[in-house]
């Protein structure tokens, strides 16, 4: 299974895909998508949602998981991080593709073992967990790769390799 992970925000949204193979996990790309500071917000979820598009059609995943929205300070923020997460949510349903939200605190659990783990302990899990030479950068992609993770997780792809 492919699962496309990803780290929703305004101005920059983690992405990551992860595959299942023999009951572990391997990793296939990530990245980051940086909207442009000049940009109206229209036009950052148009940047958003096509560049969502292009890597499924690029890496034909067979899930998208997503880091569920947090509430921010403001209510300005929390309705556009909504509106964020919406046309992610369309891009993936659009193509068929099942799509799972989960919590911040699900993700760093499933990840870290530790749902108020901070960003550095997530990253180097992940780190771990895929095999990696270095840590992913930026955190932003980290954080996708986590959430891509999770979704294995829940499918109980990678508890043995969580309890080793």
């Amino acid at each position: 299974m492919r699962t496309l992970g990803i780290d929703p925000g305004i101005s920059a949204v983690g992405w990551g895909v992860v595959d299942e193979k023999n009951g572990g996990l391997c990793l296939a790309a990530y990245g980051c998508i940086s909207t442009t500071s000049s940009s109206s917000f229209p036009e950052k979820l148009k940047e958003i949602a096509g560049e969502i598009a292009r890597i499924i059609f690029e890496y034909k995943p067979s899930a998208v998981s997503i880091e569920e929205p947090f509430f921010a300070k403001d209510a300005k923020t929390s309705l556009r991080m909504g509106e964020v997460v919406g046309a992610i949510m369309l891009c993936a349903l659009n193509t068929g593709i099942e799509v799972k939200g989960y919590s911040v605190s699900e993700i760093k659990q499933a990840v870290v073992g530790f749902g108020r783990a901070d960003k550095k302990q997530v990253q180097n899990m992940v780190k771990v967990l895929l095999s990696l030479d270095k840590a992913p950068q930026p955190y932003d992609a980290a954080d996708a790769l986590a959430a891509a993770i999770c979704h294995q997780n829940s499918r109980g792809v990678i508890s043995s390799q969580l309890k080793a």
